[in-house]
């Protein structure tokens, strides 16, 4: 069973960057979005940022000018660079590939920004 491995979450301070990866440990096919979400605590699943195989991103409000999404093609990864944290996006995130045969995430890695 292919699954999505996801890297990169810890600790920072605000202002602060991260780098989330997501990897799938086996083949994908039909996909045409690959992304992240993310849920904090007692708040509903939200987008962060997608891309489709065209390389088109789309960004949550929250996230515009300080995130951004980017893929490689050879290894089917997804990353996720984040930049200028804020508490507020303490969070797990999770990784998403959505094909035509359904939506796949990852077990979720948990972002934490805080001094």
């Amino acid at each position: 069973q292919v699954q999505l491995m996801e890297s990169g979450g810890g600790l920072v301070q605000p202002g602060g960057s991260l780098r989330l990866s997501c990897k799938p440990t086996g083949g994908f096919s039909s996909v045409y979005s690959m992304g992240w979400y993310r849920q904090a605590p007692a708040k509903q699943r939200e987008l962060v940022a997608k891309i489709t195989i065209d390389d088109i991103p789309t960004y949550g409000d929250s996230v515009k000018g300080r995130f951004s999404i980017s893929k490689d093609d050879d290894e089917n990864r997804v990353d996720l660079q984040m930049n200028g944290l804020k508490p507020e996006d303490t969070a797990v995130y999770y990784c998403n590939f959505a094909s035509t045969l359904g939506d796949y995430w990852g077990q979720g890695t948990s972002v934490i920004v805080s001094s």
